[in-house]
């Protein structure tokens, strides 16, 4: 708990003024609330003894202004609590998001994005509380306890040590408490994450839900996750409620105690040994006490909570990004010749298969090169590897005659445009989507590249035009307009290399040869990349490679391919001919 109380410490930054003045404020708050009862129990003494009026006002005076004192400094310590916790969680949630966008795709997959948006969500949100109680109810309840003690003894002598008793009992109970409760909370959240992972599959896929009628296949399955966490939190709240029974069995008990033995006191002493407002004194520090106890077991759970979701977002923080930038980075891409020099690439270090074996491949600046093959061969991942997607296992990868791992990460991405098989959009207008390419993209350069890649048309269609806004992820547009847009997007770029990972899947056959003739005419200097399904998408390349089982089985160009390779020659047959040959059959 203490090395991440000492690692979240570090979001405090700027805001440590507000959380050091309300320890202030917390601190004389208690100070007054513990002395307020000594001297109503030195009031209701003297009223005892019978004293004038004058001196009943001014010891009343002095009470209402110790209470405008104390009222004053807690109001005071909520605002700057709330002050200081609000600027916490921002500073988390920026610390945490930036180490987010450092992360490669290997550090995304280990921590699965459902997982990533409940850290920087429900996790930031309860570790926010737990920094408000720390620096607030952490504090004073402690505080009051002791002062209340330290007091009750001054009041009551001896008649005080009950109050001794009671502490170690509830300490144990509070350690039993957390012993048993944690592993609960442990669980909740990682039921969390599933549930989150189950509300964006079905947000994603709401058309495919849809589709095929399985709304209540959808609502049982959240309903079960639903029920999951209900059953944890309550098994985890059964056993942090036995904190209160205990708390006030032990307290009120005392409370009787000291009435039993106090008035007895009084009358056999007559007032010697301990008086009236004595035990009116003590009767209050044990409700402060009580009270405090209180509070400090409603800390207890919260910080049990906030200890696990806190363990989480350090999890976040503490993870290493898998790319790192190198000592003397690269800071220029001087063409687009691409080479790959017996590279061999897997996921993850435990996994058993490659999915990329002993790949040599070189390829001019300016070429354009067709990638086919069936489905799972490894086209996406081999071109995954020349922007730093992933590093490779085995093997180089160079750029320009350098190693990809040193350049400046930065300055390689700016050198490579990617339209990946998912094409995804951001809400806001189609003009915001496109300047993703180019920032400084002047209208007539948006026009342009969209009329390259046979997006304008469509566009203007729209009453808004370029100013149409698109929904998240590009819902309201079809799946060949957004792979049109995200093709417009990277040709505002105008990068070194471009990758179509089977980026015009979704338009017709002559809408592709538009695109393409397109590309060779507005980048020809460009190196070009094209993973394509249909033959008729890459034959036309100065360059086609033939992969199967992550790796490359056959390259040369369009008629050299259809000569030598089993595998292009018989998609190619089934794609131009196979059609016509089943029909007659």
């Amino acid at each position: 708990m203490i090395q991440l109380i000492k690692k979240l410490s570090r979001c405090v930054r700027e805001y440590k003024k507000p959380a050091i003045i309300t320890l202030c404020f917390i601190v004389g708050e208690a100070a007054i609330e513990a002395i307020i009862p000594f001297l109503t129990a030195r009031l209701v003494n003297r009223i005892k003894d019978g004293i004038e009026m004058g001196e009943i006002v001014r010891l009343g005076a002095v009470l209402i202004v110790l209470a405008l004192l104390s009222l004053s400094c807690g109001a005071l310590a909520g605002f700057t609590s709330a002050r200081a916790a609000t600027g916490f969680a921002k500073n988390l949630r920026h610390d945490v998001f930036h180490k987010i966008q450092s992360f490669s795709f290997e550090n995304i997959d280990k921590f699965s994005s459902s997982s990533l948006v409940t850290r920087m969500t429900t996790d930031i949100n309860n570790c926010t509380m737990g920094f408000m109680m720390l620096i607030r109810i952490a504090v004073r309840s402690p505080l009051m306890l002791i002062f209340s003690v330290i007091m009750a003894y001054r009041m009551g002598g001896a008649l005080a040590t009950s109050f001794v008793v009671i502490i170690p009992v509830l300490g144990l109970g509070l350690y039993w408490v957390a012993r048993h409760a944690m592993p609960a909370f442990r669980a909740v959240f990682k039921k969390y994450d599933r549930m989150n992972g189950s509300i964006e599959e079905n947000v994603r896929a709401m058309r495919v839900v849809k589709g095929f009628a399985r709304e209540e296949y959808e609502k049982q399955k959240f309903g079960k996750a639903s029920d999951d966490i209900r059953d944890d939190f309550t098994h985890a709240e059964r056993i942090v409620a036995l904190n209160s029974p205990l708390m006030q069995l032990c307290v009120y008990g005392n409370m009787v105690f000291v009435l039993l033995v106090g008035s007895r006191l009084v009358i056999t002493s007559r007032g010697t040994l301990i008086d009236v407002g004595q035990i009116s004194a003590m009767l209050t520090y044990g409700m402060q006490i009580l009270m405090s106890l209180m509070m400090l077991s409603m800390i207890f759970v919260m910080l049990t909570l906030s200890a696990e979701a806190a363990r989480r977002v350090c999890e976040v923080l503490d993870e290493e990004p898998k790319l790192r930038e190198p000592v003397f980075p690269v800071s220029e891409v001087m063409d687009g010749s691409i080479e790959f020099d017996n590279v061999s690439f897997k996921y993850s270090a435990s996994a058993e298969r490659y999915a990329l074996s002993d790949v040599t491949l070189k390829i001019r600046s300016g070429m354009t090169v067709g990638i086919v093959g069936g489905t799972g061969v490894g086209k996406s991942t081999l071109v995954q590897l020349i922007p730093r997607l992933y590093d490779a296992s085995e093997g180089m990868v160079r750029v320009g005659g350098v190693d990809v791992c040193n350049y400046s990460i930065q300055a390689l991405r700016d050198a490579v445009a990617m339209v990946l098989q998912k094409n995804e959009l951001f809400s806001g207008t189609i003009a915001e989507n496109l300047r993703w390419g180019n920032p400084n993209a002047t209208d007539e350069e948006l026009c342009a590249a969209c009329r390259l890649a046979q997006a304008d048309g469509f566009i203007r269609a729209f009453p808004d035009g370029y100013d149409t806004r698109i929904e998240q992820g590009g819902t309201n547009v079809s799946g060949g307009q957004k792979q049109r847009l995200c093709i417009a997007r990277a040709l505002l770029k105008r990068p070194k290399i471009l990758i179509l990972d089977d980026s015009t899947s979704a338009v017709d056959t002559r809408t592709d040869a538009l695109i393409r003739q397109g590309l060779r005419e507005y980048i020809p200097e460009t190196t070009k990349l094209i993973i394509a399904q249909r033959i008729a998408s890459v034959q036309d390349a100065d360059l086609i490679l033939v992969m199967d089982g992550g790796r490359i089985v056959a390259s040369g160009t369009h008629e050299e391919l259809l000569a030598s390779s089993d595998i292009y020659r018989e998609t190619y047959q089934q794609q131009t001919k196979g059609g016509d040959e089943y029909a007659a059959q």
